[in-house]
């Protein structure tokens, strides 16, 4: 895994073979984040990574020079590597969550420019994030929603939905 702009650019780590996570590709990751900074301006915004897994995403906008991320990750070695990750490249902008993702949408009041859930496909509750992400106040009114999913699920018909992106097998969904 490696981080592919900004401040920490070209820094890689080494994902232990024990992970059930997958992380978003390079190629993906790349291509998405092209597609976002037409939309967000990384540079003091704040977001939050749902899911955060193998921490990809998060060491991303923080070599973007987002202002804060906070990160939400149930796995315990996931979150232990993803705390290892974020002492690598030091940084007192990132606070990690060890928690459920939807206890904490439930109690956060926290408002982000970019909310980005990279869930496990297979998850059940999948279809629930955008109403629960858009529904709960987590946007600042021009934030975005980013999420990642397989090709089954379409989200075109969402009211808040306003574009579609796939790399390979890798699926994101964006709204408002």
């Amino acid at each position: 895994m490696r981080i592919i702009t900004g401040q920490f650019k070209g820094r890689r780590f080494d994902i232990p073979r024990s992970f059930k996570a997958r992380p978003t590709t390079d190629f993906a990751k790349e291509n998405i984040f092209n597609v976002l900074n037409g939309y967000i301006d990384f540079e003091g915004a704040t977001a939050l990574d749902l899911f955060a897994g193998t921490g990809s995403i998060s060491l991303e906008l923080l070599s973007r020079g987002c202002a804060q991320v906070v990160s939400v990750e149930a796995d315990r070695e996931h979150y232990q590597f993803i705390r290892q990750c974020i002492a690598k490249i030091d940084t007192e902008n990132s606070v990690l969550i060890r928690g459920d993702v939807f206890r904490f949408l439930k109690s956060c009041h926290q408002h982000f420019d970019l909310v980005f859930a990279d869930p496990p496909y297979a998850l059940e509750r999948l279809p629930e994030l955008p109403d629960l992400v858009l529904n709960g106040d987590l946007l600042t009114p021009d934030g975005i929603f980013v999420l990642e999913h397989g090709k089954k699920e379409d989200f075109s018909s969402h009211p808040r939905f306003f574009e579609h992106r796939c790399y390979g097998s890798v699926n994101f969904s964006l709204f408002r």
